[in-house]
């Protein structure tokens, strides 16, 4: 394993941002500055194309933020000054900017009060994707690519991504230096196959905070996933109506991210959005669900040393013994709430806002046996492959959609494929509907989150089988 390297871009930078940060304490009571560097790229190899793009997560930039009088101020900028005079020029531009803004209307805080911190984290992986030629990682997506084919000659189309980012932060402030470097890659897999007048395709995800070590991951799933797109070809509509299920580790992924994930972000109950702000320390789950969210909860996607406000990742736990516990927050709907931030301030960039958002959203491991689960069952479905999913935080409607699912008979699997599968219901009624929990919590962390169709960012969701019961449709 070797760390990943430090941001010689952010390094640089630091000396002249303590020089900005001195300058405008004369005018603010608090005075802060996040820097960024992100950089990297995206791979893709499919039948008729083979591109390398920059990731769409890249940016460099900086973000002060500046506290006076119970109002906060942000200033955003990607250009360090590079003369002590333009070093005053930005200070100005900052300070006449910051008080006009404070005059208008909108919510007043307390001064913020922080710890002395000076703490850095260095991910570490086995190959920096960097160290690998654009040549290299495109003949193994192509490697790839032929094994699928070589599988199933149904498949119409295959393609293979590998994607990556290279992510520096520095946080300062009169009593923070952090900094962080980590990389994260994700991968997929999707074989299409087409028999008569039936196309179905599949995919397989693989990601975490790792190097294109990630490849050797993708290569054993291959044989599966062409599999499981054939068989899909003959997968039939689920009959609509409400079933004994049990969900696979991705689908309950999805289910954790979707019932309780943005529900108990903290600045949807200042907008008076989420329907969890009546339901604190109350039931909303069964006995048996512990639900966390964090940074440090695990190490997956979103786990990183400090959010993109300064405040250090924690383990927070939103549900235990089926009682709602706690929410998320970023630093300001903390304040406005009198409580403490969680970590979980997130910036799309940073040139945007930070809103109270998820990490690493999972449920707990229980005691049941997958096998047991199943031989529960008289008649129901095994659901797999979460694809997509939408909440009304407000109502707590849920729909999650999932590629197929496995008809379970007289406590035995069967041969009948049902595609595609969604699920809809009350979130309170099919958290507490669960009756069984597997042993073991698996992630996954492709893709992005998105807060209202925009402000997207890096997440991971996870748990293990579980059995509830469910509508389908």
């Amino acid at each position: 394993m070797q760390n990943v390297p430090a941001s010689p871009f952010l390094s640089n930078a630091k000396p002249v941002l303590k020089k900005l940060i001195a300058l405008l304490q004369r005018h603010f009571t608090y005075v802060s500055v996040l820097g960024t560097d992100v950089s990297g790229k995206n791979y893709r190899v499919s039948d008729r194309v083979t591109s390398i793009s920059d990731t769409t997560w890249g940016e460099r930039g900086f973000v002060i933020r500046v506290f006076e009088g119970g109002r906060y101020y942000e200033y955003a900028f990607n250009l360090l000054p590079d003369s002590d005079t333009a070093l005053e020029k930005l200070c100005e531009t900052i300070t006449n900017n910051a008080r006009d803004a404070m005059q208008g209307e909108g919510f007043t805080y307390p001064a913020p009060v922080e710890e002395e911190i000076t703490q850095t984290f260095h991910g570490k992986v086995e190959t920096l994707p960097t160290d690998v030629s654009p040549e290299e990682i495109i003949a193994k997506l192509t490697q790839i690519n032929k094994k699928m084919h070589e599988t199933s000659e149904l498949l119409v189309e295959a393609i293979a991504t590998v994607a990556y980012a290279q992510t520096g932060k520095i946080f300062l402030s009169a009593k923070k230096e952090l900094e962080q470097h980590y990389i994260w890659s994700e991968a997929y897999i999707i074989p299409v196959a087409r028999r008569g007048e039936v196309t179905q395709n599949a995919y397989k995800s693989y990601a975490g905070l790792k190097g294109f070590e990630l490849l050797e991951e993708v290569e054993v799933g291959i044989t599966e996933t062409v599999q499981t797109v054939v068989k899909m070809l003959d997968a039939k509509p689920v009959p609509a109506g409400e079933y004994d299920v049990i969900c696979s580790p991705d689908a309950v992924g999805i289910i954790a991210h979707e019932a309780f994930g943005h529900g108990v972000e903290l600045d949807m109950f200042l907008k008076n959005r989420a329907n969890a702000k009546e339901y604190m320390d109350k039931p909303v789950a069964s006995p048996m669900v512990k639900m966390h969210d964090g940074a440090t909860a695990t190490n997956h996607m979103s786990s990183y040393l400090f959010d993109d406000e300064g405040n250090l990742g924690s383990d927070t736990v939103i549900i235990e013994g089926g009682i709602l516990k706690a929410g998320i927050s970023d630093a300001l709907a903390a304040a406005h709430l009198g409580s403490a931030p969680t970590g979980n301030g997130k910036r799309q960039k940073y040139d945007h806002k930070a809103y109270s958002r998820m990490t690493n959203t999972f449920f707990a491991a229980g005691n049941d046996t997958v096998e047991d689960m199943i031989a529960s069952i008289s008649h129901g479905y095994m659901i797999m492959d979460a694809s997509s999913g939408m909440e009304d935080p407000k109502d707590w409607g849920i729909q999650c959609m999932f590629s197929y699912a496995i008809e379970i008979k007289d406590g035995k699997l069967t041969d009948n494929w049902v595609s595609p599968v969604v699920m809809t219901g009350y979130v309170p009624e099919l958290l507490k509907n669960i009756t069984m929990m597997g042993k073991e919590v698996e992630f996954s962390g492709g893709g992005g989150c998105g807060k209202g169709h925009k402000e997207w960012v890096k997440v991971s969701c996870g748990g293990p089988y579980i059995k509830t019961k469910a509508r389908l449709g």
